[in-house]
């Protein structure tokens, strides 16, 4: 078989296996076809199909193949983070900033303490120095970069919960992609500190000043075009800015979300942006899902050990997000349920974590054990979400219109 008809049969595989699971099993409610994706990538791997069935795996994902699918993943993914910097709605969290700082601070915090201390414990009960921690990491980048794994929420998922919950529109939906909006530039902040390198911080300070530099040049070009050319040029300084974070070594997604964050939302048609969105997640990411499955591995002496880290990290990351919001609404003093259908709902991960992840793995800041942990972890946060939610949000909504009534 040729590299274009393994290639082929690759692709082919990556969009009909999932579909079908999706629509025939109806899993809809509790995995939308995202999660399935992301679970196909996973069982698509070596750790899975590799493991059973080596030759079929070898020779379907074979070196070329994968090459070829890593780069439409890295572009893809590239498109997914730079339109989730540019829909970030900086101007409403400033203008909500202290109930806004309170909740996404708490809700940050919060997780990435949990997480923290489950990265020490790895690190405490690993037999051997890499069994988790990459070769290329110092513990406390480790620490901090699983802990902040597991206080990631996932905003473009998020967005689709809501639109299932009928939130989107609604005061509370607004709040919950607000206190989001603010975390997601938190966590990249983070990264780049976890991914600063002392024998490249020249190179380092030299993209930061000319980013900073780039964006008031973007900025005033931009407003001036038609609309047609302010794609162009938003993914030219996609591309210019990707390129200078790789090769600063801060990693081409933090420059990717960098370039979208200093584009204003409503810059850009609205409908466009939805259509993008909506087709660089039907049309690429299932690239990006698979070549994600296939950094996955099961062998540290058992896989029960990987299930065992993915379940504390899990309990973390979800334990932690509700603590932080709790406590966020008891400050701000909400009203009661109010709580617990934020913390649910923020403690959504997929695809960001995911992303996320594949920094740290491809910066040998974690292991491809602790990737495949960091990854069913994700899996089982968004999987919770919606079965979880539905519940509570019923109840709350109940006991609102219980209080309209009785007022």
């Amino acid at each position: 078989m040729s590299v274009t008809e393994a290639f082929l049969l690759a692709m082919t595989t990556i969009f009909v296996v999932p579909y079908l699971i999706w629509r025939l099993g109806k899993t809809e409610n509790y995995a939308p076809l995202v999660v399935v994706q992301i679970v196909c990538g996973i069982l698509l791997g070596p750790g899975v199909l590799g493991a059973w069935f080596p030759a079929v795996h070898e020779f379907v994902f074979n070196k070329p193949v994968v090459q070829l699918l890593t780069g439409i993943a890295s572009w893809a993914v590239m498109l997914f983070v730079w339109i989730a910097g540019v829909e970030l709605e900086i101007g409403e969290v400033w203008a909500r900033r202290k109930e806004t700082g309170i909740t996404a601070g708490l809700a940050l915090l919060a997780p990435l303490m949990a997480g923290g201390f489950v990265a020490i414990g790895m690190l405490a009960l690993q037999g051997s120095p890499d069994d988790w921690m990459g070769r290329g990491a110092r513990p406390w980048q480790f620490v901090f970069g699983v802990g902040m794994s597991c206080a990631v929420t996932a905003l473009p998922i998020l967005v689709l919960f809501l639109e299932k919950l009928d939130l989107l529109s609604r005061p509370l939906g607004q709040r919950v992609l607000r206190y989001a909006s603010l975390d997601d530039i938190a966590i990249w902040g983070v990264l780049a500190v976890i991914l600063m390198e002392w024998s490249r911080l020249a190179q380092q300070f030299l993209f930061l000043g000319g980013y900073a530099l780039g964006t008031l040049v973007v900025r005033r070009l931009i407003v001036r075009l038609p609309q047609s050319d302010r794609w162009y040029v938003g993914l030219i300084w996609l591309l210019v800015c990707s390129l200078g974070g790789d090769w600063s070594g801060l990693h081409f997604m933090v420059g990717a979300f960098l370039a979208g964050a200093v584009l204003d939302k409503h810059w850009f048609d609205a409908q466009e942006m939805d259509s993008l969105r909506r087709h660089v997640r039907m049309v690429m990411m299932p690239v990006f899902f698979l070549s994600s499955g296939l950094r996955t591995y099961w062998h540290l002496g058992d896989m029960r050990e990987v299930l065992l880290v993915a379940g504390a990290l899990l309990a973390a990351s979800v334990g932690g997000k509700l603590l932080g919001v709790a406590a966020a609404g008891r400050w701000l003093g909400w009203e009661p349920g109010e709580a617990s259908v934020i913390g649910w709902l923020l403690q959504t991960k997929a695809l960001i974590m995911i992303i996320f992840a594949n920094v740290l793995l491809d910066k040998q800041i974690i292991t491809s054990e602790a990737f495949t942990a960091l990854l069913l972890m994700a899996v089982g946060s968004t999987m919770l979400t919606v079965p979880v939610v539905t519940p509570r949000l019923q109840r709350l909504n109940s006991a609102r219109r219980g209080h309209a009534a009785s007022g």
